[in-house]
């Protein structure tokens, strides 16, 4: 097949520093504070300067060279930080590169943030025939597809409403369905779909895979690895702005579950955050650290309430395999009607007799709040490893690849 996309000696860096404050005469006292070494007027306090930063800058992307055949579907992961939005961004020509060459043979549809290309203040449907004439089609072409369009989004009732008044998953919904259903020869979708409910997101991928099998291209960047183990062959791991491996997705998947997460400490990625922090978790750990099957397990969850009133809530413990596929939760609501946290800092304990899980690497997803209001979540938020042991009656259980173990009898009649 054809190649549809060729990238030679990409590179994007950013400069830091203050662009301008907005105003001529502000500029001007800012220009003057830093001719005499002062500080900066317009800084915000306790933060760095940005004149401390001029003459800084970031290499968002070094070096980075690959070509896509027509008909692939390619995954970009990493570490967020890793330049996976940037690179999409200068495909999708958001922004130009500082030096390199990128060449693109068809037209792109794109997905990168939550309501990309939508204008606030129309209509979903008059977004539509906008992002219609973005991608160049006229009103005819578009008409053909809008009813297909909305019901792939479920947005019909709200279709006439300004999208300011949509939701963030709606915004995706939307997005996504007029990404996908305008006919782009290249389909880039970033890793906005988490986004959206389970439903959606498998909704999402049955029709990448549909995109890739009439011959169209998609580029996939996303932290769901078993997404990713379904939709694409071949994979490409991005560290620090350069490419650090590439090739068949299993192997780079193991690749970058291995390398980069680091088991036994508690990790928070501020960006992928959620909830309105009033209590806040602070600290996560197990016990033993290196658990055995069939052996009693701790969790201990470190939180804090930020107000000065009790707050009832519950916290739920949620265990993923190595490719991110859940397998199992610890849930304090299931187990009685809430926890009572008073104000300041305590710790939160759930115990297992037996731990069900067969040998292998697993990872944590930590929340805290209560019904569907979310006071902290904290996703891949610390990785342990669980030893060969003995579960019932003393049998010896090593890994078979079914990750839950549980208790069974057997008879034959």
């Amino acid at each position: 097949m054809s190649t549809v996309i060729s990238v030679e000696h990409l590179s994007k860096q950013y400069d830091l520093g203050v662009i301008g404050t907005g105003s001529l005469i502000r500029d001007f006292e800012r220009w003057w504070a830093r001719a005499r070494n002062k500080p900066d007027p317009y800084a915000i306090i306790g933060r760095e300067t940005d004149h401390q930063k001029r003459g800084e800058s970031i290499l968002a992307l070094d070096d980075v060279s690959f070509t896509v055949k027509q008909g692939e579907a390619l995954g970009i992961i990493g570490r967020n930080g890793a330049g996976k939005s940037t690179l999409l961004k200068i495909l999708s020509r958001v922004t130009a590169p500082t030096s390199g060459v990128v060449k693109v043979k068809g037209r792109i549809g794109s997905l990168l943030e939550v309501g990309t290309g939508f204008h606030p203040e129309l209509t979903g449907r008059e977004n539509v025939y906008l992002n219609g004439a973005i991608y160049g089609m006229n009103k005819e072409e578009v008409t053909r597809k809008f009813d297909e369009i909305v019901a792939f989004s479920g947005v019909e009732q709200f279709i006439d409403t300004p999208v300011k008044r949509y939701s963030s998953g709606m915004y995706v919904r939307l997005g996504f369905a007029v990404a996908a259903h305008l006919d782009p020869e290249i389909l880039i979708v970033d890793e906005v779909l988490a986004v959206g409910d389970a439903e959606f997101q498998k909704k999402c991928l049955g029709k990448m895979g549909d995109v890739t099998d009439e011959g169209r291209t998609v580029l996939f960047v996303s932290h769901n690895m078993v997404s990713m183990r379904n939709l694409c062959a071949r994979t490409i791991l991005l560290e620090d702005g350069k490419i650090l491996n590439e090739g068949p997705t299993d192997e780079i998947i193991h690749e970058y579950l291995h390398v980069y997460q680091n088991p036994n400490v508690f990790n928070v990625n501020e960006k992928q955050r959620l909830g309105d922090q009033r209590v806040r978790i602070l600290n996560f750990s197990v016990e033993p650290g290196i658990p055995t099957t069939g052996e009693p397990f701790t969790c201990r969850v470190d939180v804090e309430n930020i107000g000065n009133a009790r707050i009832i809530a519950d916290i739920s413990i949620s265990f993923t395999a190595e490719d991110g596929s859940k397998v199992m939760q610890m849930h304090s609501g299931h187990m009685q009607k809430g926890l009572s946290i008073d104000s300041g800092t305590c710790q939160i304990t759930a115990n297992l007799e037996s731990l069900h899980l067969a040998p292998g690497k697993y990872g944590i997803n930590l929340w805290v709040g209560s019904g569907k209001m979310i006071f902290d979540w904290v996703p891949e938020a610390y990785s342990f490893d669980v030893k060969s042991g003995t579960f019932q009656e003393g049998i010896y259980v090593d890994a078979r690849g079914y990750p839950v173990i549980v208790p069974s009898k057997w008879t034959v009649n």
